[in-house]
């Protein structure tokens, strides 16, 4: 990637930080559940959509967190 790229990403990067993060925080991770809620409704299962890309990747994040702060539950059976 050539630095004209990367400076291009960075002006695009400054409308998309407050969507588009890794959540640290319970309350982070609510708004990103709540994003990837909204681009399931726009996506749905259209992998050729423009915004399938980033859904994935927000799902990505999610998982992330869950797997690092949501303790999994298990059965007492």
């Amino acid at each position: 990637m050539t630095n004209p790229d990367v400076m291009t990403l960075a002006v695009h990067w400054r409308e998309l930080a407050n969507t588009v993060f890794v959540p640290h925080t319970e309350a982070e991770y609510q708004r990103l559940v709540a994003f990837l809620d909204c681009l399931i409704d726009e996506v749905g299962e259209d992998d050729g959509h423009p915004l399938a890309s980033l859904m994935e990747l927000v799902g990505v994040l999610i998982e992330r967190y869950e797997d690092e702060y949501v303790p999994e539950l298990t059965s007492d059976t």
